[in-house]
């Protein structure tokens, strides 16, 4: 069901910026998101998509009844992530389509700055916003570099640009762009679509980058739980979260790197997944952490082998990008070793 806003704000032009916010269960968090976008210091009209994944806690309720301009879509089942975004694009008028989690809030300024630097830039693909913890304050990333791994590292650095990924959470892209790279892959369902976009839109020959300037606060983890560092100096996350983010890591290495890397990685990382999966269910003492985890991703793997195949045969098709342009964004220390060597071992729930 789709609830269409009045106009598209501010004023009655045509939107720009399409800013489209999938919601789940977000009843702490959707009203700073919203209230976030509507208080954006830009002078240029956009409109505000929201849409609400079968949410059982009256979220959706809020947003019906106290944001009148919010063009809401609202899902009888619930469709994961993927399926949020991609229905969100479709209903999209705007040149530009702004992905933004409803456990992130945006600086004010922040339309402005990702519209300012798209319109003098007009060759850029995907741009992306700094990061901040909104629980500390504290800075998380400028976009990400990532590991061999698929596993992002955090760029801490202002003057860098060019980056592998940009967090899903606040994702800026051309509509021509996401429609030429088909959206995101709905069988993901949730967790490294971002780094599929990401990485595909490289491929293609297009930049992905992070301005240093403005930012959004997120939540971390609110979701799916998890995948934050506690008060104790532990990383935490539950079995679903690291579940999917295993696999979907996998799917993305098979579906974006291009050989000879992909034949030197991926070997590679499928056995040192299935060791990290025995030492960690060992250490733990907790064999279900083996088998919903790291067995359940070589199960994926074989069961997707046919759509994965053909997939990537169409993305590398289109590649465009030198190997060597293609790996100057890696850095070749893995990160979860950095994660081990700083945190322990992390709590599985």
């Amino acid at each position: 069901m789709v609830q269409r806003a009045n106009t598209p704000l501010p004023g009655t032009e045509e939107p720009v910026c399409s800013i489209c916010i999938a919601n789940y269960n977000g009843v702490g968090v959707i009203e700073d998101c919203l209230n976030s976008v509507f208080a954006q210091d830009c002078d240029f009209p956009f409109e505000v998509i929201v849409h609400d994944d079968a949410s059982s806690d009256g979220s959706a309720d809020i947003v019906r009844d106290h944001y009148p301009n919010v063009t809401l879509i609202a899902s009888n089942e619930n469709v994961g992530f993927c399926v949020s975004n991609n229905r969100m694009a479709a209903a999209a008028r705007g040149k530009y389509i702004l992905l933004l989690n409803n456990d992130a809030a945006l600086f004010p300024d922040a339309l402005r700055t990702l519209c300012a630097y798209a319109e003098a830039h007009p060759a850029a693909g995907i741009l992306g916003l700094p990061q901040y913890n909104a629980a500390t304050g504290s800075l998380i990333d400028i976009g990400s570099l990532s590991d061999l791994f698929l596993n992002p590292v955090p760029n801490l650095d202002a003057e860098r640009r060019d980056v592998a990924m940009v967090s899903g959470a606040c994702l800026w892209i051309p509509i021509a762009l996401w429609e030429e790279l088909g959206g995101f892959p709905e069988w993901f369902h949730t967790l490294a679509e971002d780094a599929y976009l990401c990485f595909c839109a490289r491929l293609k020959g297009y930049s992905v980058r992070a301005l240093g300037s403005s930012g959004f606060r997120h939540w971390v983890g609110k979701s799916l739980g998890g995948g934050i560092v506690t008060a104790q100096n532990r990383l935490t996350t539950s079995r679903k979260r690291r579940a999917l983010s295993e696999r979907n890591k996998n799917f993305v290495i098979v579906l974006t790197y291009p050989i000879p890397l992909f034949q030197f990685v991926f070997p590679l990382h499928l056995t040192l997944l299935f060791f990290e999966g025995l030492l960690l269910s060992l250490l733990k003492w907790d064999a279900r952490l083996l088998q919903s985890i790291y067995l359940a991703c070589f199960y994926a793997l074989w069961q997707e082998r046919h759509r994965l195949a053909k997939s990537r045969r169409e993305i590398q098709g289109s590649r465009r990008i030198q190997l060597g342009a293609w790996l100057s964004v890696f850095c070749f220390w893995p990160r979860k070793l950095t994660m081990l060597l700083r945190h322990g071992l992390p709590e599985i729930r």
